[in-house]
């Protein structure tokens, strides 16, 4: 289903025996638009401390809750590595994490959840049973090109408001992200056009149409045109997106949907470890 990442935030993080804390930020990578971790406020339980929630160990969040349900204990997040939510996540950090919980590697293969599936189908399923530390964690290649502290994590706050770049100019911001809660991917950024010019409307732009992030400009940038962003479907955030909007708007642009070829892939992706 998709929703609004919005949701996310403010949510309750509520453990096997107790609520953890309140969700502040979301992290994804900026490669793949995985939602790889949600970023928890502890408070007083653990003296306002930040902890790192993965997708792998959420076992619901309902529509219209403000609650996240995770397959942990509270003594679980308690003993988790530290984390500065100030500073970006290192690899280095990301493999301590990993390996505490026994969860696998999200980076190295080609779907989204790496040589897996999505947690929704594999991640949940092929470690439930398993006691902590018991799923094996593959680290980085030291000789691969990609600098080791170097995770492509992002912050969808610290991203709302880039401006939007297309091939003949400028035209809105970033306003929102629409998740997958299924597949923890995000599918599109909500664009508030309405500073471009007078009577504009919020679209959504997919991310797989998305070119180049620019952190240092603050930009997103795309090879769509302002005259097709400018009159593609506008956006309600009061009615969810549902298939019909999504295949109305990918036939606008003339793109096939991403759900035809993430079937096809669809047998591969279920395959779970031994």
């Amino acid at each position: 289903m998709l929703r609004n990442i919005e949701f996310l935030q403010g949510s309750t993080v509520k453990a096997s025996d107790g609520d953890v804390g309140t969700v502040t930020q979301v992290y994804f990578d900026d490669e793949k638009w995985g939602v790889r971790y949600l970023v928890v406020e502890t408070g007083d339980w653990l003296r306002d401390r930040q902890v790192l929630i993965s997708p792998y160990a959420v076992s619901h969040s309902d529509p219209g809750s403000s609650a996240v349900h995770v397959k942990l204990t509270r003594e679980q997040v308690r003993n988790s590595p530290n984390i500065d939510a100030h500073k970006p996540v290192s690899r280095q950090h990301e493999i301590q994490y990993l390996r505490y919980y026994g969860y696998p590697t999200y980076w190295g293969g080609a779907n989204v959840w790496g040589m897996g599936a999505y947690p929704a189908f594999d991640g949940p399923a092929a470690t439930a049973a398993l006691p902590l530390g018991a799923f094996p964690v593959v680290d980085p290649d030291p000789e691969a090109d990609e600098p080791p502290a170097d995770t492509h994590l992002r912050s969808t706050e610290a991203v709302k408001g880039y401006h939007i770049e297309t091939i003949d100019g400028t035209i809105g911001h970033v306003s929102g992200f629409i998740f997958d809660d299924e597949t923890w991917v995000i599918r599109y950024l909500t664009v508030d056009t309405r500073n471009w010019w007078p009577g504009g409307k919020e679209v959504l732009l997919a991310t797989e149409w998305i070119e180049l992030i620019d952190w240092f400009g603050s930009t997103v940038s795309t090879t769509l045109t302002r005259d097709a962003i400018k009159h593609s479907p506008a956006y309600d955030d009061a009615i969810p997106v549902n298939r019909d909007y999504e295949s109305a708007l990918y036939e606008f642009y003339g793109r096939e949907g991403y759900w035809s070829k993430e079937r096809a892939a669809l047998p591969s992706e279920r395959m779970i470890a031994p």
